[in-house]
């Protein structure tokens, strides 16, 4: 493997390359050096550093945790690693084809990797020039928009249905919306955010049928 490829790739340059060798090997490879734990401690890097970025937004705790959850998911990192050819570069076992967990987490231990390596401000910029901070404005108002939507196309107003489901100490209330003959749910803990999350995967729907 060419380590300097990888380490153009992501912007770091190691000066222990044992290190970026771990942070891309697999358990179906050396179930001893392989990067789980370096994933492990990778996880709770990104997750302080992006709360750290995050927490100085006009929002309360149940909405950071909704927008750091945008960020530090796996369907989010899976696109990052890719972007930076972590995929390509996996160490791993012959025919160790299908494991899809593998992709994201690469990036988080290399996130450890650099850690170790650099420190916390060497992690940090790494993070804060790789992850995708552009997470859609929990504000926006869905519920006007798919009306405006429905509207143009001449189609009946959106009718929402509303039922609780949580309890008194954890509230939350589901609600979903029929659009063309489709019925679309979203989550909320009041009935106006499972209103907006229904009405936000109906416009996203929509938007994919044009």
């Amino acid at each position: 493997m060419n380590f300097s490829v990888v380490e153009k790739n992501i912007g770091y340059r190691f000066k222990d390359r044992r290190l970026l060798m771990r942070a891309l090997t697999l358990a179906s490879y050396d179930n001893k050096s392989c990067n789980e734990t370096l994933e492990f401690f990778g996880d709770a890097i990104i997750e302080f550093i992006v709360s750290e970025k995050i927490f100085a937004l006009d929002a309360d705790e149940g909405e950071l945790t909704e927008r750091r959850k945008d960020v530090v998911s796996d369907a989010a990192l899976t696109p990052i690693s890719k972007r930076l050819k972590l995929d390509e570069n996996l160490i791993k076992g012959e025919g160790d084809n299908r494991n899809k967990k593998a992709v994201p987490s690469v990036y988080e231990a290399i996130v450890a990797a650099i850690y170790l390596d650099g420190g916390m401000d060497a992690a940090k910029k790494f993070v804060l020039s790789t992850l995708d901070f552009s997470f859609k404005d929990k504000d926006e108002n869905f519920k006007g928009g798919l009306q405006e939507t429905l509207q143009k196309r001449g189609a009946a107003l959106p009718e929402y249905s509303v039922r609780d489901i949580g309890t008194p100490q954890y509230p939350s209330f589901e609600a979903a919306v029929n659009v063309f003959g489709k019925t679309y749910k979203g989550w909320g803990e009041n009935k106006q955010k499972a209103e907006q999350d229904a009405a936000a995967k109906a416009l996203d729907a929509l938007k994919k049928r044009r």
